[in-house]
């Protein structure tokens, strides 16, 4: 949610927020109007709540033969201030309605558009040149027998695969890595819940235009989430946490579900849009003025995954347009996939300045003993779809596959991955 206090000093930065994200300026206008009847209902039911009081004091000193009088009026500025306080309520929550309607005012110097309108910052590592005729990870997985996507579709349907042997450790030990670089960086190590409330996935920001993307249960009134960036932002939901020592810093792990509604026909061969996958997210909480230094922590440290795995990647500043709602910037590493001869996301970290605190109520104790909305910030550190690029990207010749110097410690030093001699 936004700050009030810019919608009403600065809400031109707001519109210009909206209109870099192609999104409606005019809410901007309906959320003025509504924090000014919201005000002025306030208002009157705190004048007519003083006046309750006085007249409740000028009853309990007035002679006995005017109090029936004064009960009687008594009971009507009840009945009014009652009323008003009503009146109050619905102007606040029809503010709320249009706040949680606005999106995340973007930060300077966020490229406007949509996404297309990114731009590169670095590109990272060599992309390989094969003399061979080389393979896409699908059929390299069926190769190494170590993914299996035929019996994926027969036992769950479409977008759902099995990883087996080789490929199920791959995949372990490629989070085992990041859970170690993480600890290493402060991170807390948290295997959240995949089933969250409502007014959690709402507070994240997930339930907007990207919410057909959620499953949900509804006999349980309960969602699946897609990212445990959602169960990481609730965990502190209506706290106030002690940030004195630095950002709160949590690594949580956990199976990740997508419908993929939006995407029909897209990436339908292989691994790279599933429904189900499991990552590894980087999650901090710390003071607002903090955030953007934090932000840049959490790239060098996605970055310094990627290197592990020896994966050639570019770095993308997301355009406004391409944030979601939550995120004032974005930061996308896409690897190089071969078989594409593109880059494809592996990645991304997002910081949400306040946003999402202001939503979930969380705040931080400062220097004076006042409370603050803190800020949030997420990063990916792992996920299945890493497998594709460091499958393609380190096939070999004879159908092998090398694995990366870093995770060998976390498959028993094994150094390739290779296809079955068959009897």
């Amino acid at each position: 949610m936004i700050d009030l206090n810019l919608l009403r000093e600065n809400p031109d930065a707001i519109k210009a927020s909206q209109r870099a994200r192609g999104a409606s300026e005019e809410l901007v206008d309906e959320a003025i109007a509504a924090e000014v009847n919201r005000r002025a209902k306030l208002a009157e039911y705190e004048t007519l709540r003083a006046e309750q009081n006085a007249h409740s004091k000028s009853v309990a000193t007035a002679p006995k033969e005017e109090k029936a009088a004064l009960v009687a009026s008594a009971q009507l500025l009840a009945a009014n201030v009652k009323a008003a306080d009503a009146a109050a309520g619905e102007a606040a929550e029809e503010l709320d309605k249009i706040l949680w309607q606005i999106e995340n005012v973007v930060c300077e110097g966020v490229p406007a558009g949509g996404e297309d309108d990114f731009d590169v910052l670095r590109e990272v590592g060599t992309k390989p040149t094969f003399d061979f005729s080389f393979k896409d990870h699908a059929e390299l997985g069926a190769d190494l027998d170590i993914l299996d996507l035929e019996r994926g579709v027969k036992v769950s349907g479409s977008r759902f695969y099995f990883l087996k042997g080789m490929g199920a450790r791959l995949e372990i030990a490629m989070m085992n890595l990041a859970l170690d670089q993480a600890a290493e960086a402060g991170f807390t190590a948290l295997i959240t819940p995949t089933l969250v409330r409502p007014e959690v996935m709402a507070g994240t920001g997930f339930l907007g235009q990207h919410a057909d993307e959620i499953y949900y249960l509804p006999a349980d009134d309960l969602y699946l989430t897609g990212t445990s960036e959602v169960a990481l932002a609730g965990y502190h939901r209506d706290e106030i946490v002690d940030l004195s020592d630095g950002p709160l810093r949590y690594a949580g792990w956990s199976t990740c579900y997508r419908r993929e509604a939006g995407s029909a026909g897209r990436d339908t061969k292989g691994i790279l849009r599933v429904h189900q996958f499991n990552k590894l997210e980087m999650f901090s909480y710390v003071e607002p003025e903090q955030a953007e230094a934090e932000h840049q922590k959490l790239l060098a440290w996605q970055e310094s995954m990627l290197q592990k795995c020896e994966l050639p990647y570019r770095v993308i500043h997301t355009a406004a347009g391409d944030l979601g709602s939550s995120a004032a910037r974005k930061y996308d590493i896409e690897a190089w996939v071969p078989s594409q001869e593109t880059y494809r996301e592996l990645t991304s970290t997002s910081n949400c300045t306040t946003f999402q605190a202001r939503r979930l109520n969380m705040r931080y104790r400062k220097d004076d003993g006042k409370t603050a909305t803190l800020a949030t910030l997420n990063g990916t550190l792992a996920t299945t779809r890493w497998l594709v690029a460091i499958l393609e990207n380190h096939q070999q010749p004879d159908g092998s596959v090398r694995i990366p110097a870093a995770l060998r410690p976390y498959l028993g030093g094994a150094e390739f991955i290779r296809p079955k001699v068959k009897a």
